[in-house]
């Protein structure tokens, strides 16, 4: 859904486990916490905080 992100919680390079939170997106008035769905590290984070985003956006790579 389109949003505007918060805060990122994790920076390039970090390695994260599945599950581990990523990055605060509000929508509709509403904070919420997105999470990794695969354990990897930090490629490449494609915006930064109070960019607006739409659905399909890629907010932040993660290599397995």
């Amino acid at each position: 859904m389109p949003g505007k992100i918060i805060e990122f919680l994790v920076e390039e390079n970090q390695f994260v486990k599945e599950g581990e939170p990523l990055l605060i997106l509000e929508a509709m008035k509403m904070q919420n916490e997105i999470t990794s769905s695969i354990e990897g590290k930090i490629n490449k984070i494609n915006f930064h905080a109070n960019d607006n985003v739409m659905k399909d956006d890629i907010l932040i790579e993660v290599e397995k």
